[in-house]
């Protein structure tokens, strides 16, 4: 068995190289003020709201086609 564990990883992981290019440069940032929370506040409000907008969209367009489609 190798030091960097190659036995137990599978053959699409990639090797040492694409580990540490995944690990430095594509990788989850570190240190970003909230990632987890998803922002602050009044961003997350908005976010909803223009969720609720979409959806509302969405609905009055699924009903609009079935009007349609009934007459």
């Amino acid at each position: 068995m190798s030091e960097d564990g190659a036995a137990t990883r599978s053959p699409g992981e990639g090797g040492r190289f694409l580990r540490w290019a995944y690990r430095h440069l594509a990788g989850p940032a570190d240190g970003v003020q909230g990632e987890i929370q998803g922002g602050s506040a009044e961003a997350r409000e908005a976010w909803k709201r223009d969720l609720a907008e979409r959806k509302r969209y969405t609905r009055e367009q699924r009903e609009r086609r079935r009007a349609d489609r009934r007459t």
